[in-house]
C-alpha cells in the first residue's frame, strides 16, 4: 500500500502562495462569468478609480488567455 502525500499546512500554503493565487484568479473569473451571465454590471478598479463595467463589456477569459494582451 502506498501512502498519499499529506495536505499542506496553512503556514505552507501561505509561504508558497501559488494555491492562494490560483484560488483568487478562479474566484475573479467566476465572478465575471456570473455577472455577465445574469446581466448585471460589475465594479472594477481602472486608472485609480472605481468604474462600472456593463455586462456586455465584461471579458471572461479562460485560463489559457490570462496572460494575453487585451484586444484593442
Amino acid at each position: 500500500m502506498t501512502m498519499s502525500k499529506a495536505e499542506p499546512t496553512l503556514a505552507e500554503l501561505f509561504e508558497d502562495g501559488r494555491a492562494i493565487d490560483e484560488a483568487l484568479l478562479e474566484a475573479a473569473r467566476d465572478a465575471r462569468r456570473f455577472h455577465k451571465a445574469i446581466g448585471n454590471p460589475m465594479a472594477t478598479w481602472l486608472d485609480g478609480r472605481v468604474v462600472w463595467v456593463q455586462p456586455e463589456d465584461i471579458r471572461v477569459d479562460d485560463e489559457s488567455s490570462e496572460e494575453r494582451e487585451p484586444p484593442e
